[in-house]
């Protein structure tokens, strides 16, 4: 259907102008020159501000193997509602995606269910086990970058191999860094928080070690190196110094790390990730590092689990939050509104910047996909978990007061979320 998007504030070229858009056959029209030619339907967005379709490079959709956490439809249903119109999968499922064979069930769902796009990760490691290289080369014309997510490579000569290979191959290694020696049993930061309520604690050095570790790897090998969940002041350093060096490294954090830390802990499961929230001198660190340019992007790491799953308090429950129907108001609340982040900056660490580190299309561009979120940054709403689309409800947002609300995602001109309330 053709159809245009009429009086929004549109985010084009890094700034805000106020003009119409004119969706034809999947894609932008734009220009003084375009006519609209035969009558189109209009779609009235006065009053709301129309921007590219936000992009996620880090998010657990947990299809082939584990839907009873969630799957294709309600995960890409909840990236929609959020205002994502495209994410990459990790490979943490049944099959790992670690062969042209094992990817394919990945891709069957991804056709069968999304409702946006999906781009898939293939696994480093066969199996995700640590001992042997899946088949990269194998799974190059699918897989969007190699990831062993959720378990960090181990072994160094596996790694340095792995980055070799994806040299070749042109695409991104992206670690999930995690010395796994310096675990220790711990399940929360080794700060404060965990000495006075008797927890035990998981060390920085297990993040910013491995880190380190891959930067040198990636300095050797020339390798496109992307950086999982940046949560450590150190990690931010060790990055920082790198790109300083011209190391191709690239980092992600998440909304959750950006806007809470340690002193936010509550006895409940909703409050447990890895990695952990840390300290606050962590997440002053990482704000320091999103406006230098160090971190290059925002991403959820959403990781739904079952209720039972996250029922179990501090200790005993599984690893991992929801964040993709929350992270742009919590981001634009607690960081724009006052002040913190430009909105301009926010948008290009959400969709230019991961779409150009993964070979992804983003932007308001002639002939550009029509892959748009229209978002009501007056709206005011409270996260109620049990309202989520994904079927994963555990947030540490929940209850939060936040502003900004995304009303209309739009995928190659295809309407996909609108919220009519």
């Amino acid at each position: 259907m053709d159809y245009l998007l009429s009086g929004g504030t549109v985010y084009v070229g890094g700034g805000f102008v106020c003009r119409d858009l004119l969706v034809r056959d999947g894609v932008l029209a734009l220009g003084d020159s375009v006519s609209v030619g035969r009558e189109v339907p209009v779609l009235d967005v006065r009053g709301r501000f129309v921007f590219p379709g936000l992009v996620d490079v880090h998010v657990h959709l947990r299809e082939p193997g584990f839907s009873y956490k969630e799957t294709m439809e309600t995960g890409t249903a909840a990236a929609a509602r959020g205002g994502y119109t495209a994410v990459c999968a990790m490979p943490n499922l049944n099959p790992v995606p670690d062969s042209p064979e094992t990817l394919r069930a990945e891709l069957e769902r991804i056709r069968a269910g999304a409702a946006i796009r999906v781009l898939p990760y293939g696994a480093i490691s066969r199996g995700e086990r640590g001992e042997a290289l899946a088949d990269l080369a194998g799974m190059a014309a699918d897989a969007v970058a190699f990831s062993d997510d959720g378990r960090g490579v181990q072994d160094p000569a596996l790694m340095r191999e792995a980055m070799v290979r994806a040299k070749a191959l042109g695409k991104v290694i992206a670690a999930h860094c995690e010395d796994e020696r310096l675990l220790r049993g711990g399940y929360i930061h080794d700060g404060a928080y965990a000495r006075a309520h008797g927890h035990r604690g998981i060390c920085s050095e297990s993040e910013w070690g491995p880190i380190v570790r891959d930067l040198r790897l990636a300095e050797e090998t020339g390798c496109a190196y992307h950086v999982c969940h940046v949560s450590a002041k150190e990690s931010v350093a060790a990055i920082r110094a790198a790109k300083a060096r011209g190391v191709d490294v690239t980092c992600e954090t998440a909304p959750h790390y950006l806007t809470l830390c340690e002193d936010d802990l509550q006895e409940d499961g909703r409050f447990k990730m890895n990695p952990p929230l840390r300290s606050a001198e962590d997440r002053a660190a990482l704000l320091e590092g999103l406006l230098d340019g160090t971190i290059d992007m925002i991403a959820t790491d959403h990781a739904p689990h079952a209720a039972e799953e996250k029922s179990r308090g501090l200790a005993g429950s599984l690893m991992g939050v929801v964040g993709l129907e929350t992270a742009f108001a919590v981001l634009y609340t607690r960081l724009v509104k006052p002040g913190v982040l430009p909105l301009a900056l926010l948008l290009e660490k959400m969709t230019e910047a991961p779409a150009a580190r993964f070979g992804l299309v983003s932007g308001i561009a002639n002939g550009a996909p029509a892959d748009l979120a229209v978002f009501d940054l007056d709206r005011e709403w409270t996260v109620d978990p049990a309202a989520f689309a994904s079927m994963g409800r555990s947030t540490p947002f929940a209850g939060a007061r936040l502003t900004g609300k995304c009303v209309m995602t739009i995928v190659g001109g295809n309407i996909v979320w609108e919220d009519r309330a």
